[in-house]
């Protein structure tokens, strides 16, 4: 099996990627030939500026591996060191169909009203993401559940490229959803996904929020004045409550059914301590050994170049087979 995954760098990693996806690509090391990428090429889909976009790189890579993603069992990059990304984006870009990127919903909530104003870039995105994994021969993706349609256009774009080239260049991907906490709500909103583009930080966990933030925004996370039931289910129409469940679960590597069954009765003045005290213990080594990643950029550059060369030896083959198939002239 081998795996492959981006994340936008877009400073600082919180809780809902923690949970949502880095926690399961530390997890995946052992068990498949893993590439993770800082997608920064992604990141300039919207004006971003230069220093601004160095940093986040960094910070993001800094704290990937705080989280446990290790260099020496994985490859761990940026992707613009490597070409072969925008090389085989644009490839791909003239097998790809303008019907199939109109229905890609996350552009549609990215651009809102503003459609004719934005990037060509973010409209086309979903083009290099197909890059991005088809490069690799990844048989799996981990996304949440709000990725699947992408991964389902990966394959599409892989299918006609074999279809009308007459070569099987490409591995098809699966996705692969983890079945707890692969979605993490905000504190202040239920049914809004986790997210640092919400102007208010008390809506997140930051891996870098010292034990008293942590608690003081837990204990200040919406909730309602029902307490808790026996059964997960019941918590339907109470998404604050259930986010709040879901975390604990997801953190302690627990089913959300046998959380509540444990503090079935208990309202969230009692739960709220709970929550808080285990998540100052996890992120508490998280957090020491991202400063010492802040203190030493040059080891953080040191491993994305070494990954970058690894991933590049790795995606040149698939490169220059599809160069090959369409009749193109290169030196690969």
């Amino acid at each position: 099996m081998r795996i492959v995954s981006g994340i936008q760098p877009t400073g600082n990693l919180h809780l809902g990627n923690y949970i949502g996806a880095i926690r399961r690509w530390a997890a995946m090391q052992d068990e498949a030939e893993c590439f993770y990428f800082l997608a920064d090429l992604h990141a300039i889909t919207v004006y971003v500026t230069p220093d601004e976009l160095r940093s986040n790189v960094r910070e993001m890579a800094g704290a990937l591996l705080a989280c446990g993603i290790d260099p020496e069992r994985s490859v761990l990059f940026n992707h613009a060191r490597v070409s072969a990304h925008p090389e085989m984006a644009w490839l791909l870009s003239c097998v790809a169909r303008i019907g199939w990127l109109n229905r890609m919903t996350q552009f549609k909530e990215k651009s809102g009203k503003n459609r004719e104003g934005v990037s060509v870039g973010l409209y086309t995105y979903p083009v290099l993401q197909a890059a991005d994994v088809l490069l690799y021969q990844a048989t799996h993706v981990p996304v949440g559940e709000d990725q699947k349609q992408h991964v389902e256009l990966i394959r599409d774009i892989a299918t006609k490229f074999h279809n009308d080239y007459g070569q099987e260049v490409f591995t098809l991907p699966d996705a692969h959803i983890g079945e707890t906490g692969a979605r993490i709500m905000s504190l202040r909103d239920g049914t809004a996904k986790m997210s640092k583009s919400d102007p208010s930080d008390m809506s997140r966990i930051n891996l870098i929020d010292d034990s008293d933030t942590v608690a003081q925004k837990i204990r200040k996370a919406k909730t309602d004045a029902e307490p808790l039931p026996d059964s997960f289910d019941a918590l339907e129409g109470r998404p604050e409550a259930r986010n709040l469940v879901t975390i604990y679960a997801a953190l302690n590597d627990r089913t959300p059914q046998s959380v509540v069954e444990e503090h079935s009765g208990q309202g969230f003045g009692a739960f709220k301590p709970k929550l808080a005290e285990l998540l100052v213990e996890t992120l508490r080594p998280i957090a020491a050994r991202l400063n010492d990643y802040r203190a030493n950029p040059d080891a953080v550059d040191s491993v994305l170049e070494r990954g970058a060369e690894r991933a590049a030896a790795v995606a040149a083959p698939t490169l220059s087979a599809a160069y090959k198939a369409m009749g193109l002239f290169a030196r690969h």
